[in-house]
């Protein structure tokens, strides 16, 4: 069955890729790990940790595992700081809103997948008021571990009803372009937060863009298939 004539779906990265995030997460990381002792490189700490789950990034950084439950309480702390720095810039990235639109007319169904938890899911999508946008929704609570893990790309792409190798995943982070690669999914780069020579080494990248206005929809499924 060909791309052409079976469901196809976009699937989107939320922080970095549908918002314009990805500092400020940082930032929020950054102060909650300065509040332990910790002083972080902002570079190198994204390219190491932009997808994993909360309490993935707490057990690498505080040198101890942390589980889901325990980490309950730090998240909130960390995620509560994130919002408030970011809640004033809240804004979709370039070109998003009309590539959706393009997107739905053609047929192509919508997802997002994300390392987010519920709270920052809510406070994007319902911010924005994009939620109504999307076919399905995938974040941190559905799934056992976050990117490079392809968990969470797999699982949108089944509740969109789509086949992965009719999935093309939305990306700003090389872990989860690496997630996308995983799951046998094509990925498209945004470079919101890293440049594009940042993803030299993936074969699975069909586009590297600065926003969605550079995009076209039925191109990127044509890419795909090459």
């Amino acid at each position: 069955m060909s791309i052409s004539n079976s469901q196809r779906a976009f699937i989107f990265d939320m922080d970095g890729t549908i918002v314009d995030n990805m500092a400020f997460h940082t930032k929020s990381w950054l102060a909650f790990f300065a509040r332990r002792g910790h002083d972080l490189d902002a570079d190198e700490f994204f390219r190491a940790t932009a997808g994993r789950q909360g309490h993935e990034i707490m057990s690498k950084y505080l040198g101890k595992p942390v589980t889901k439950e325990e980490g309950a309480a730090l998240d909130f702390e960390k995620e509560s700081l994130y919002r408030e720095l970011y809640a004033p810039h809240l804004a979709a990235v370039n070109g998003f809103e009309d590539f959706i639109a393009r997107a739905k007319s053609a047929g192509v169904k919508l997802a997002v997948a994300t390392a987010a938890p519920n709270e920052n899911i809510d406070f994007t999508l319902d911010g924005l008021d994009l939620r109504k946008q999307f076919d399905a929704i995938a974040g941190a609570a559905d799934v056992a571990h976050g990117k490079p893990a392809p968990d969470v790309f797999l699982l949108a792409a089944q509740r969109s009803g789509a086949l992965p190798a009719n999935s093309i995943v939305f990306e700003d982070a090389p872990l989860g372009v690496e997630a996308a690669r995983r799951a046998g999914m094509r990925a498209v780069v945004l470079t919101t937060t890293l440049p594009a020579d940042a993803f030299a080494e993936f074969d699975n990248v069909i586009a590297v863009v600065r926003d969605f206005s550079e995009l076209d929809v039925e191109e990127l499924f044509a890419s795909a298939t090459n």
